[in-house]
């Protein structure tokens, strides 16, 4: 409620103690601000108080609460805040300022002191009644004088908290020295057991440990002997696997966040009325080998997240300890037992894993080579042919006048590749008819005369013209070069030729069917006397050495060839698959041919062992 210059005494004392309570306040962050805002709110005469926080730019502003709570769902509150977005920055300049509400009334807003330089919060509060701006500047002063009060509570929760630290630090020393004075192990778990149920106001505190798979009792606080098989200890056993099965700490009844299994705690708890536990792995090198479970009866508050990490930093010294007196503390044959297979497992276990991989390896690689046998390919280049090959000439002399195809370019049956420039033809043409009409007039002028003889020379010149314009319009209709079947250019790159002269009878493309394709290897005479015709292998392209195409051998040439690198054999080789689109005559490529199974030590060493056959054969 606001306060007015003729107050009682009684309420600005109240006032006082108020915030001097929360400077000392002991609970959760939640519940502090709560109180402070609510608080804070009656300082400044607000009908309710929003608390805005931020962890980084003013775009990250989160609304963290709305009091009263009844406030939460109100249409003003939205509003209001929406009102403080659009000053903010106001309250980065100021720390506190005001503005007039749209829907009347005061904004008031505060900046917090949090004690975190990354952290930021703001105060936001709405009067309906504050008017005057003296009443407002007041308000502003008053929360000013508490802004602190956030600090002062972190800065508290952090002395606590190193307050806290140091003693569980000692704490942890004591407990070393009482359990480095055991040399027996149960003596040492008994104090350990008894030790962590007096300090941490236990009713009940377990501790098992791993053998052969499965989590065995050790030891109960202040019980010298126990039942193993009670149900209770098989309960806690049950507890205990499932902790050390997810190796993690786990608290039941569980807090929000946590995601481990609970289901055997949640049994044993129950079938005890109740209460709370809270269990920790312990890890001696590394690995979960066993479990400390600490029992609180319902009536008693469950345990605090600073109770278990003291109870970790307790399980975490005194773990080489324990284990030590673990392995120790037996008889003289289970010693020898264990050492046994302690060296047993030094030949066969985990350690220096690296060099006994490297030496099975080795072993099992040595053996595969003596002894392994393995498909032997022969290995030879090949080129890939056919033998239905159209080469397309030229009809007549004349000049290129369009180049439809180049190399490469598939094409259809009877597909123009080429047309030549039919200009002077044309012109032939017409003087060839010009003559024969010339010529057939005179024919019958001179057969109207009755002068034979010139009939008859007029009718041979008029056949003469007539072959001739059969000629022309011959050479006319082959003007254009067409495909004889369907296939791919291969040869003929004529596009930079277009008007240049063709004398009759060259060569322009060279047209091939890729349905019959083949692949020619070229086997060295080494290699030869192993291919024989129905050998099946693989052939991979130079251009796409990542996919492999099925080959078998048509027939070996009984015939050699020289070559700079020695004779070669050609083989023929055929495709049991439909060749691909993109094959064409010359491609090249690496073909690989099965000739059967063979010794894995002689297809290493054979061509060495015949060169050397060779060498010092006499």
């Amino acid at each position: 409620m606001p306060f007015e210059s003729k107050e009682n005494h009684s309420e600005v004392h109240e006032t006082i103690r108020t915030f001097d309570d929360l400077r000392r306040f002991e609970g959760s962050p939640p519940e502090f601000w709560a109180a402070f805002m609510e608080a804070a709110r009656g300082l400044a005469a607000a009908d309710f108080a929003v608390l805005k926080v931020s962890n980084g730019t003013e775009e990250d502003w989160k609304t963290m609460g709305i009091w009263p709570p009844a406030r939460r769902k109100d249409a003003m509150a939205q509003d209001f805040d929406i009102e403080y977005t659009m000053a903010s920055p106001a309250a980065d300049a100021q720390g506190a300022f005001s503005l007039k509400s749209s829907r009347g009334g005061v904004l008031i807003a505060v900046r917090l002191e949090t004690g975190d330089e990354k952290t930021r919060a703001v105060a936001l509060f709405y009067s309906a009644q504050l008017s005057d701006g003296k009443a407002v500047d007041d308000s502003l002063t008053r929360l000013a004088l508490v802004a602190d009060i956030p600090r002062v509570y972190a800065l508290k929760r952090e002395s606590d908290k190193a307050r806290y630290d140091v003693i569980r630090f000692a704490d942890t020393l004591d407990l070393l020295v009482l359990l480095n004075q055991e040399t027996k192990f149960m003596a040492a778990v008994m104090v350990f057991v008894n030790e962590l149920a007096a300090r941490f106001q236990c009713s009940r505190v377990s501790l098992g440990w791993l053998d052969r798979g499965y989590v065995r009792m050790q030891g109960i606080s202040h019980m010298d002997q126990f039942e193993k098989k009670m149900d209770a200890v098989t309960a806690l056993e049950k507890a205990m696997d499932e902790t050390l099965d997810q190796d993690e700490e786990i608290l039941y009844p569980p807090v929000p966040g946590m995601t481990a299994v609970t289901r055997a705690h949640s049994e044993f708890a129950e079938s005890h009325g109740g209460m709370t536990l809270v269990s920790l792995p312990i890890r001696p090198d590394g690995e979960p080998k066993a479990v400390l479970v600490c029992e609180r009866d319902k009536d008693r508050p469950p345990f605090h997240e600073n109770e278990i990490q003291g109870l970790r930093l307790f399980c975490d010294q005194a773990a080489r300890r324990l284990s030590d007196l673990k392995l120790s503390d037996v008889w003289l044959g289970t010693r020898m037992a264990r050492s046994a297979r302690e060296k047993l497992a030094g030949l066969l276990g985990v350690e220096h894993t690296f060099a006994k991989v490297l030496g099975i390896v080795c072993f099992l690689l040595l053996a595969f080579f003596l002894f392994g046998r393995m498909e032997y390919r022969v290995e030879a280049p090949f080129t890939l042919k056919t033998d239905d090959v159209a080469y397309m000439p030229t009809p007549f002399d004349g000049y290129i006048k369009t180049v439809l195809v180049r190399v490469g370019d598939p094409v259809a049956k009877d597909q123009i590749l080429l047309t030549l420039d039919t200009q002077e033809l044309l012109i032939e043409e017409s003087s060839a008819i010009a003559d024969r009409s010339r010529y057939h007039r005179e024919s019958e002028k001179s057969m109207a005369t009755g002068d034979l003889a010139e009939m008859k020379i007029a009718e041979t010149l008029r056949d003469q013209a007539d072959a001739r314009l059969e000629l022309i319009r011959y050479h006319l209709s082959n003007a254009e070069v067409r495909s004889p079947f369907a296939g791919i250019v291969v040869e003929g790159d004529l596009r930079e030729m277009l008007g240049a002269p063709v004398r009759k009878g060259d060569i322009l493309f060279k047209v091939a069917r890729i349905e019959h394709l083949y692949a020619e290897l070229a086997v060295d005479e080494r290699d030869v006397h192993e291919i024989k015709a129905g050998n099946t292998g693989e052939i991979a392209f130079v251009s796409k050495p990542e996919t492999s195409y099925p080959v078998g051998v048509k027939r070996v040439d009984p015939v050699a060839q020289a070559k700079d690198e020695g004779n070669i054999f050609q083989v023929t080789c055929t495709f049991s698959e439909k060749p691909e689109t993109w094959w064409r005559p010359g491609m090249s490529g690496i073909a690989k041919i099965g000739v059967g199974r063979r010794n894995v030590c002689w297809i290493v060493t054979h061509r060495t062992v015949d060169y050397l056959r060779l060498f010092f054969w006499w």
